[in-house]
């Protein structure tokens, strides 16, 4: 009976546990991105970022990843 798990289960994992200050916060910065754009936005439409709800969720994602990133520890 095979009872390992297989290898891209465990690559998997710990590709999750290593990285997942940047994970966190893509998600925390998608959220703020999106509620941005829900309550403040754009009206005119004239704002590249935060007129689209798409825009403002991958942008602040995307900031939300590179801070939380900054506290990551060196190894």
């Amino acid at each position: 009976m095979y009872t390992n798990k297989p290898v891209y289960m465990t690559s998997f994992k710990s590709l999750i546990h290593k990285n997942i200050l940047y994970i966190l916060g893509a998600v925390v910065g998608a959220v703020g991105g999106f509620m941005y754009w829900k309550w403040i936005g754009c009206v005119s439409g004239t704002c590249k970022i935060t007129s689209s709800p798409i825009n403002s969720t991958l942008y602040f994602g995307l900031l939300g990843s590179l801070v939380f990133g900054l506290f990551k520890k060196e190894q």
